[in-house]
């Protein structure tokens, strides 16, 4: 059956594309008012326009059986390259969730709420999803064009617009309750919302809304195909074992290093105790820790929510109406133990000068160096010595990330000689923690321990967790604050006639002051980089941080103008200007070297012009063709250019970059090694400043609609994107010469105590890139002997994802992974079949569809992948190149109305209980393995289960 559907779904692609507002053009004309649509200023009849905008009805999102707006955004096949939340495991994430149209990218989608910017998480306008109640939420639409003359920089690949209810008076009260059949990852929800008075009747509505959700977390040991970094796998008839397991272990593995030698050593292996740590196992002298059978596939997640509206009419023509979101999220993330390669002594390959940490020295010769004798190694001899620490006795690190948000419009719509008119104020924030629960050290604390002997690293320490907990942290490690207040202003009318009758035009402009403030907590800060006046470091977090504190403003103008030219020939012209003055930096931040940066005005006013073109043509009843061309553009975000200095953890395991007689190359670790993440802004002027980006994009589609019975639509879409703000990713970094000389760097580790190498990286206009793809939905409806039935098949087909940087060449990412570990797939779509026996009873079976890509191409020097010999023992390390497998999933569901104002809704999630596709990718997000938390579902078989009713 699978091998089938993946047939369907790769086979048909001339076939449909998404619809915008099917239900509406079934609508009786009579009832239909004039609408803003989401992509257009001006207030039309709402019908299939010149721009592919796909519509998520209330019925559509029930029918997805999701809780959440970021798993709704997901299931979309035009979706691809968003942030999930199982990003957040492991230290990444931040407990953001985010959406990205056609894989171009999170920061090019821009997220409305009713028509409406909101507050980012950063800088730019990317939004955590989280913070939307789905409960909420009456219908979304999607416009899968770039859309920068009506809303300015960020929307080059499209809008998702969020439509909260309105208008509704009855008390409706609803649950679910999701359940895998496996343990964990069980979910629930609670909603209520009550409306009062209508405004054409009473002139007034009223509508209080509250949603609380939960998700238990779902941890690696409860899945067989994640539940360990060495896992055994067959490739073209040969076993092999992923290797994705650390050095960093509880003992100490010690490197010592010698004139002539350089060898690992364990204080428990060489006494034979044998590594008893749990998920810990000796291997070539040294004890391994499987980090990945630690981790959780999915964090734990909280969410209330709570959603005021209110309209009020104010004459004949005037109405004014305001909105209230508040929500709480919190994502908390429980993950392995603290990993952290310390330095007890050091001789600087250069000076020759040795720097000693006198708060291990003891350990050091208490326990390492009794035995380095029988080792065959003189103590006197030993040049440096490194130990590589896992703090399982202080336990697993846990993160508590919590977002508050609050979202406020108020606002009148009015009309007056001909003109629809409307002003906003609008003002959003979020504030995001993130506190430490447990398995963070300070590092002051820990080594005061060590100091007097309570705790040595190096051995098998009794009751080392009563110990260690006076060094464990309870408290915030940072926080981030984000807020826009936005004032503006529209209005629209018919201004003159055409053959095909009249035109309108549509004006408007916009003022935004956005802050931003970043304040890490003062132990998190480090003594690192000029920050006088703290001491201590963060052990397994974020040491090396630094503040900000920046603002800024900008406006923007903009004119549209619907031309019907004739009866079946429909023309709109846009243009929109505008400008953004440069980042006011409102504090002092330091370089690598100490050096102050004081506040002030970083970077340069940037100030563009926008314009696009769109065509609608009806040549008959049943056919649509439509098509449009125009330009976008993306500000530099405030981080971009203002952000300080700051720690960005390790990289992956990578060669050294450097080669002798490079100085820096003597500070090159062994092997295959991790090596430390510096990043900064750009806050250069003039001719470093950083420029917009800029994109020129065009659709071209059709619809046709023979009979009522079949729909049938497909959009070509084309994004070109230049002057690209992005970093050097890691792969181009640590394996080309010329960007390893000029980003390299050796940095004063404030945690080591020692010199290492780092990578610096900072946002440049790197890049060039180019998207297209092509955009389907079709829909078959026919009367059976048994009921309605239906037929509607979604899906998106990529033809081109690529980019182009100058000095590395062109890097094409559909069906592979870039240099940025992401992927592009072919093809995704979705496959819904629907059955209506009667008003009370439909059922619906969903096929989801994803299509393989090639995996991650490894190398020896990676290390990830090993041999299996005969007997079964894990073996050498290996190259390896393979093929990640297509990955479908069936959903069932059931809707049932025998109860007046109650409506039941229970269904089946991966129906087959499809484990995820298998790959042996060793990098970024949450560090799962076995598969790709980002493109794949680890629940297996949800059952989940929906009560409605209507007082």
């Amino acid at each position: 059956m699978a091998r089938s559907v993946r047939l369907v779904c790769a086979g048909g692609l001339v076939l449909g594309m998404h619809a915008a507002a099917m239900a509406q053009q079934a609508a009786d004309p009579d009832t239909i008012t004039r609408v803003e649509i989401t992509g257009s200023s001006i207030k039309r009849i709402a019908k299939e326009g010149s721009l592919p905008v796909q519509t998520l009805t209330r019925a559509d999102i029930e029918q997805s059986g999701v809780q959440n707006v970021a798993d709704l955004v997901a299931q979309l096949p035009s979706m691809q390259g968003f942030i999930t939340s199982s990003a957040s495991v492991n230290g990444g994430g931040g407990g953001v969730q985010t959406a990205s149209i056609h894989a171009i990218g999170t920061q090019y989608t821009l997220v409305l709420l009713n028509g409406r910017r909101m507050a980012p998480y950063g800088t730019g306008s990317a939004v955590n999803l989280a913070s939307i109640p789905l409960a909420a939420v009456e219908r979304v639409e999607i416009l899968t064009d770039g859309a920068s003359t009506l809303y300015g920089s960020d929307a080059i690949a499209g809008v998702i617009n969020f439509i909260l209810k309105k208008n509704q008076t009855d008390l409706v009260v609803e649950g679910t309750y999701n359940s895998p059949q496996k343990s964990g990852g069980k979910s629930a929800n609670f909603s209520i919302s009550k409306g009062w008075g209508n405004v054409e009747a009473d002139g007034y509505n009223l509508q209080l809304s509250y949603s609380h959700d939960e998700q238990k977390e779902l941890n690696a040991a409860q899945r067989d195909f994640a539940s360990s970094g060495v896992h055994k796998f067959s490739n073209n008839g040969k076993q092999y074992a992923t290797w994705q397991t650390s050095i960093n272990s509880t003992p100490a593995n010690v490197e010592v290093v010698t004139a002539n030698d350089d060898v690992v050593l364990n204080t428990d292996l060489l006494n034979k105790n044998g590594c008893t740590q749990a998920n810990t196992f000796s291997r070539s002298g040294a004890c391994r820790f499987d980090y990945a059978a630690t981790v959780q596939l999915l964090p734990e997640l909280k969410r209330d929510s709570v959603f005021v509206n209110g309209t009020l009419k104010l004459g004949k023509d005037t109405t004014a109406f305001s909105e209230l979101v508040l929500s709480k999220f919190t994502n908390t993330a429980r993950y392995a133990a603290a990993a952290q390669p310390l330095t007890v002594f050091s001789t600087d390959p250069v000076t020759g000068v040795k720097t000693v940490n006198n708060n291990y020295i003891g350990a050091y010769n208490s326990a390492i160096v009794p035995l380095l004798a029988g080792q065959g190694i003189n103590a006197a001899d030993v040049t440096d010595a490194l130990f590589y620490y896992r703090g399982a006795d202080a336990g697993g690190r846990t993160d508590e990330y919590r977002t508050d948000a609050v979202h406020f419009v108020v606002g009148v719509d009015s009309s007056y000689a001909g003109w629809d008119m409307g002003a906003t104020f609008t003002h959003s924030q979020n504030k995001q923690t993130d506190k430490a629960l447990a398995g963070y050290m300070s590092g002051d604390k820990f080594e005061e321990l060590i100091r007097t002997g309570k705790y040595n690293p190096f051995v098998s320490t009794s009751g080392a967790a009563s110990v260690l907990a006076a060094a464990v942290l309870h408290q915030d490690l940072g926080e981030t604050k984000s807020k826009i207040d936005v004032a503006s202003a529209h209005a629209s009318r018919e201004v003159f006639d055409l053959p095909g009758g009249a035109a309108a035009l549509g004006v408007g402009a916009d003022f935004t002051k956005q802050t931003y403030q970043d304040t890490p907590s003062k132990i998190a800060m480090g003594p690192g980089a000029g920050n006088p006046g703290w001491t201590d470091v963060e052990i397994g977090g974020g040491t090396g941080s630094q503040a900000l504190d920046a603002s800024r403003n900008n406006w923007g103008a903009f004119a549209e103008l619907l031309m019907p030219i004739a009866k079946d020939l429909e023309a709109t012209t846009a243009v929109r200007y505008d400008s953004y003055d440069a980042v006011q930096k409102h504090n002092v931040s330091y370089d690598s070297t100490g050096k102050a940066a004081p506040g002030g005005k970083l970077g340069e006013d940037v100030a563009k012009a926008t314009y696009k073109l769109a065509l609608r043509y009806t040549p008959t009843q049943s056919l649509l063709l439509r098509g449009s061309y125009g330009t976008g553009f993306k500000a530099p975000t405030m981080n971009n250019i203002a952000d300080p200095l700051k720690n960005a953890g390790s990289s992956n395991a990578f060669a050294c970059p450097v080669k002798a007689p490079d100085p820096r190359a003597v500070y090159c670790r062994p092997g295959s090694s991790e090596y430390g993440l510096l990043d900064s802004g750009n806050p250069a002027t003039g001719a470093g400043a950083l420029k917009a980006e800029t994109s020129k994009q065009a659709t071209l589609g059709f619809r046709l609609e023979p009979t009522t019975m079949l729909s049938v639509g497909l959009d070509w879409w084309d994004v070109k994107l230049k002057n690209q703000i992005r970093t050097f990713s890691q792969d181009q970094l640590f394996t080309n010469p010329t960007l390893a000389n000029q980003w390299i760097a050796v940095y004063a580790d404030p945690i080591q105590k020692s010199n290492v190498l780092v990578a610096v990286r900072s946002p440049l206009n790197l890049a060039s890139s180019h998207f297209s793809g092509l955009d389907w939905d079709t829909t078959f409806r026919a009367a059976t002997p048994v009921g309605k039935a239906s037929i509607n098949w979604t899906g998106t087909y990529m033809l081109k994802a690529e980019q182009d940087t100058p000095g590395i060449g062109t890097e094409k990412s559909i069906g592979r992974f870039n240099s940025y570990d992401d992927v592009v797939f072919r093809v995704v779509s979705r496959l819904i079949f629907t059955l209506k026996t009667s008003d009370k009873l439909s059922n619906s079976l969903t096929v989801n569809y994803r299509s393989g890509y090639h995996d991650k191409v490894l190398t020896a020097d990676d290390a990830a992948v090993r041999v299996v010999n005969a007997d079964g023992s894990i073996g050498g390390v290996t190259g390896m190149e393979r093929d990640v497998k297509s990955y479908t999933t069936l959903d069932y569901q059931a809707k049932l109305n025998y109860i007046k104002n109650l409506t039941v809704t229970a269904g089946i999630r991966n129906l087959l209980d499809q484990d995820p596709p298998f790959t042996v990718r060793n990098s970024g997000g949450g560090n799962q393995v076995g598969y790709d938390g980002r493109y794949a579902d680890p629940l297996g078989r949800t059952f989940y289960v929906t009560a409605q009713y209507k007082f």
